[in-house]
């Protein structure tokens, strides 16, 4: 390295180093003060393992006895979840002056509550998995759904991030579901609340906001947002309910926008296709889109008919 570039390197190391003190969140420099985002993705594909025990193969656990296997499982996931959620607490006010003493305990106490709920969480995936394979002619089995299908892993990691959630878990929660978002396309906020029988189809581009309330037996197709009519409001928006509500058996088709948090969908309506809807929707209604007039120019053929111009 010449004398030159050494000196420039030393020159720009000072002037970063500079900037770092300014005070800003960005000049954050406790790299042990916030949860770790590997760590969590890790614990919460632990987490998918022990919700189905005999389709992820975890390799670190080898044992022929799965009674064996899947208590270290548990143990181990357990273990690493409170110690991220004990990081995390220092970001709820009533725990920013805590003593270390006392927030292990109730990082204990959280995480031993999120996992006896894992059985209800299991509930309510199973019947996820259902609607999936009663509403798509082209899923092979249910094993196919669970291996394989990008909906499903997404209703099921803002499942068990809900549940983080609804404990009050800082930051925990969205990581897991930004990890779900990053694998699948599809971005439920981990506050909004989901009912049983809950199908995305195909999913990339959905977006659930944070108010959301989707009720049992709801279809969603790809592109599908259910999101807040305005944000202009920013922080002083935080806590209303900004986001719609949709009633059971409600099927919503692809690059519908539902908008607003008075806007409700009644029970066993459709929504049809590119719709974009900021009012509330009267029970068994079907809504569309009037079709748009398709001009081909040049000379068409189809089915075996002369060639010919048309107009749709």
């Amino acid at each position: 390295m010449s004398n030159n570039l050494d000196a420039e390197i030393k020159e720009l190391v000072s002037l970063i180093l500079d900037d770092y003190k300014k005070g800003r969140d960005i000049d954050e420099m406790d790299i042990h003060g916030q949860p770790d985002r590997d760590e969590v993705r890790s614990v919460t594909r632990k987490l998918i393992h022990i919700l189905f025990p005999g389709y992820y193969q975890e390799k670190i656990y080898k044992s022929n006895n799965n009674e064996f296997r899947l208590s270290i499982l548990i143990e181990d996931t357990f273990y690493n979840l409170s110690k991220q959620i004990e990081v995390a607490l220092r970001h709820r006010p009533d725990f920013t002056d805590e003593k270390e003493e006392l927030l292990r305990p109730k990082a204990d106490e959280l995480t031993a509550e999120f996992f006896r709920r894992i059985p209800m969480i299991r509930e309510y995936v199973d019947t996820d998995i259902q609607a999936t394979y009663d509403g798509d002619p082209a899923s092979y089995d249910k094993q196919d759904i669970i291996i394989s299908y990008p909906g499903l892993l997404a209703t099921t990691i803002n499942r068990m991030a809900h549940e983080l959630y609804l404990l009050e878990v800082p930051l925990i929660p969205r990581v897991m579901t930004e990890y779900a978002h990053s694998r699948t396309g599809i971005d439920i906020h981990p506050g909004a609340t989901l009912g049983k029988y809950l199908m995305i189809d195909h999913g990339t581009g959905v977006v659930v906001g944070e108010t959301s309330i989707i009720g049992d037996h709801v279809k969603i197709y790809q592109g599908v947002t259910i999101g807040a009519l305005s944000t202009k409001g920013g922080q002083h928006l935080k806590g209303d309910k900004r986001h719609p509500t949709i009633e059971d058996n409600v099927t919503i088709y692809s690059n519908a926008s539902i908008l607003g948090g008075e806007t409700v969908i009644g029970h066993d309506s459709v929504i049809g296709g590119n719709c974009f809807i900021t009012f509330s929707v009267a029970p068994e209604t079907r809504v569309s889109i009037k079709n748009q007039e398709l001009t081909l120019k040049g000379k068409q053929y189809q089915y075996g008919v002369d060639y010919f111009d048309y107009v749709i």
